[in-house]
This record gives C-alpha cells, sequence and structure tokens, in this order.
C-alpha cells in the first residue's frame, strides 16, 4: 500500500485513543501515524484550522488515507484539503464535517445548552468524559484501569471551539469515503454518510463485550479500516 495512515482522536480526548488499532496496523506493514491534537486545545484559536495543520504534517509529504473517530469527523475535509494527496476518508463512529458551521449549530439545542451551563465564568469546559458522570462512562468503558488511564488523558475544553465556524470546503469530499458505524449512538451520521454517497457498513459490537476504547472494540475497528483500504481506496 503506498498510502499512509493517519488515525486521528477527538480534539475532546486523547491521541491514545488509537494506541491499539495503530500497533495493529502497523504490526500487519501498514504506514501509520497518530497526530496528537492535544496541544491544540490550550492554544487558543482558530481551533479547527490549526488541529486540520497537525494533521497535515503528519502525512510527511504523502499521500494519506484519513481515519477519524468521533469528534475527529468534522476535521478531515479540512486537512484533506491541505495535504492535497487524500487517497480516501474512513469515518469511525464519527461526525461528518460541517464546512461553514460550528459544532454547536449542528447538534440539538438541549446539548448545545448543556455545554453553555457547564462552562466556567473563563469559558472553559470540565474534560469530556465529566460531561455524563463516572455511571455513563463506566458503560462505555468497563475496565476501570483503562476508564481511569482514558479519563487522566483528556483535557479541558474551551467552549470558543465548539462556537468556531469550521472552514469552507468547496471540493470535500475529493476522495472515497466511507462510513463505519460502530455504535447506535451515530447512526444518523451513517444515514446522512449514505446520503452522500458513501459505503456504509453498520457494525453491531455491543457494550457488553467492549466499551470505547477497549481492545475488543477498537480492534474490529481495525479490520475494518483494513478492509476499507483494499474495498475503497484507489477507486
Amino acid at each position: 500500500m503506498g498510502a499512509r495512515l493517519l488515525l486521528v482522536h477527538s480534539p475532546l480526548v486523547a491521541h491514545a485513543t488509537w494506541d491499539l488499532v495503530a500497533a495493529d496496523l502497523a504490526g500487519r506493514g501498514y504506514q501509520v501515524g497518530v497526530p496528537d491534537l492535544t496541544g491544540t486545545v490550550a492554544a487558543g484559536p482558530p481551533y479547527c484550522s490549526r488541529q486540520a495543520e497537525v494533521i497535515a504534517r503528519s502525512a510527511r509529504g504523502e499521500p494519506a488515507i484519513l481515519i477519524g473517530h468521533s469528534g475527529a469527523g468534522s476535521l478531515l475535509a479540512a486537512a484533506g484539503a491541505l495535504i492535497g494527496q487524500v487517497r480516501g476518508y474512513v469515518f469511525a463512529d464519527a461526525g461528518l464535517p460541517t464546512p461553514g458551521q460550528s459544532w454547536m449549530g449542528t447538534v440539538p439545542p438541549g446539548l448545545a445548552a448543556h455545554l453553555l451551563e457547564m462552562a466556567d465564568a473563563q469559558g472553559w469546559l470540565p474534560p469530556w468524559p465529566r460531561w455524563w458522570g463516572e455511571e455513563a462512562l463506566a458503560e462505555l468503558i468497563a475496565d476501570p484501569d483503562v476508564r481511569r488511564r482514558f479519563a487522566a488523558g483528556c483535557p479541558r475544553l474551551p467552549l470558543a471551539m465548539f462556537e468556531e465556524v469550521h472552514p469552507p470546503a468547496p471540493h470535500w469530499p475529493d476522495a472515497p469515503a466511507a462510513y463505519l458505524q460502530l455504535s447506535e449512538a451515530y447512526a444518523d451520521q451513517a444515514a446522512e454518510a449514505r446520503q452522500l454517497g458513501c459505503a456504509s457498513s453498520a457494525m453491531s459490537v455491543t457494550v457488553a463485550k467492549g466499551g470505547a476504547y477497549e481492545s475488543e472494540y477498537m480492534r474490529t475497528c481495525s479490520n475494518c479500516c483494513r478492509r476499507y483500504d483494499l474495498d475503497c481506496i484507489g477507486q
């Protein structure tokens, strides 16, 4: 394979969320990069363009396949425009790009109101795991040690990042795209992907067998990434 796989984590969490998949793919001979967006959160605006630049630098001037999880999905169009050699996009339980719109403008009003209520006087939100409480997080990540490590890596988040309008991306999608639905939470995004013409494969992965950042769940995602590299990229 000639393209580098860039596994992009959501800015709301840490890059370690891709560690298991990155190791699995690298062990199978793929060129893998995991751009670290953590520093962009505290750096101030513009958030989206700075995050897209970090992703683009990880391509190292080579053709790339961008694979985004969760909140990373909205960044892929801007990053792809900078790279200019994107062979394909894979959205793994991820939001889709929303050029010309803000995150706050695309989510249900109740969720937007929840964020506004959580923000402190300086406009900072608590780390993502604290948005929902320990019980909800335990449903996603059953292993308490894994859960603690995950939560420890999640940064505080600026409300301004969610209010920022994403730059236009008039040529997106400029390469084949696929959507990997790994949970019911992203059924709407998968349906939108189908409407956009992405090759979509709804996957059944039960929470009881592995939460969002445990090995079984993420290895399933790894298998899907390999499949779409063969079936989608380069058409």
